[in-house]
């Protein structure tokens, strides 16, 4: 019960920060929007930072159940390219959850420009994001340096994050933006592969060597 609280309050905090944005939040207006007093919010969360780092956990755990769906039958892990997009295109979806979830994060990175403590867990968050990207392109290219595959990570994070932004703002239709996303995918997969048969080539004439002597 403690924990279903929690949820909703963190719930309601999300919904808050993407109608009003970091300033507008109030724990008044919190807990309004949870059906609860407001010393109930703060009898599960110290303050209001301590709401805003929670909300910031509840934003990235929510998008990652909502970008790792399948469709019925697919097995896991079968087509790891197959993957990769579904996870990206996946938040480029037109619906309240998807909405509230990507302009509450963008709320949240404006407002870590102003706070040191915001941006830290931030930045954290983004980390987790970028090495998750990086373990699925290292099942796509295993033979790829981990570090080419952690920039390819990061290029694709923040391109995700600007389309996010202009589609929320109304700039850019939601499927040009998916395009653009795929499109961007498939540059960051071929530079992959031309690395992948970079790192392969110099080993190329050992291998002739040997076969020679042999």
């Amino acid at each position: 019960m403690k924990a279903d609280r929690r949820t909703d309050i963190l719930r309601a905090a999300a919904r808050v920060i993407a109608r009003r944005g970091v300033r507008g939040l109030r724990v008044a207006e919190v807990a309004a929007e949870a059906g609860i007093s407001t010393a109930l919010v703060y009898y599960h969360f110290k303050d209001r930072a301590g709401i805003l780092h929670r909300t910031l956990e509840f934003i990235s755990d929510r998008a990652e159940r909502y970008t790792v769906g399948r469709p019925p039958g697919e097995r896991h892990g079968d087509d790891p390219r197959r993957a990769l997009e579904r996870s990206l295109l996946l938040e480029f979806q037109d619906r309240p959850e998807v909405r509230e979830n990507s302009t509450a994060w963008g709320e949240l990175q404006a407002t870590a420009v102003f706070d040191p403590e915001l941006r830290e867990a931030l930045a954290e968050a983004r980390l987790i994001w970028i090495d998750e990207l990086t373990d699925t392109l290292g099942h796509i290219h295993p033979a790829v340096p981990a570090s080419a595959r952690t920039l390819a990570a990061e290029r694709l994070t923040a391109t995700l994050e600007g389309l996010s932004t202009r589609w929320l703002s109304g700039l850019l239709p939601l499927g040009h933006a998916r395009d653009l996303m795929r499109d961007s995918i498939a540059v960051e997969l071929a530079w992959l592969a031309r690395h992948a048969t970079a790192t392969v080539a110099p080993h190329a004439p050992v291998a002739s060597a040997v076969a020679i002597f042999d």
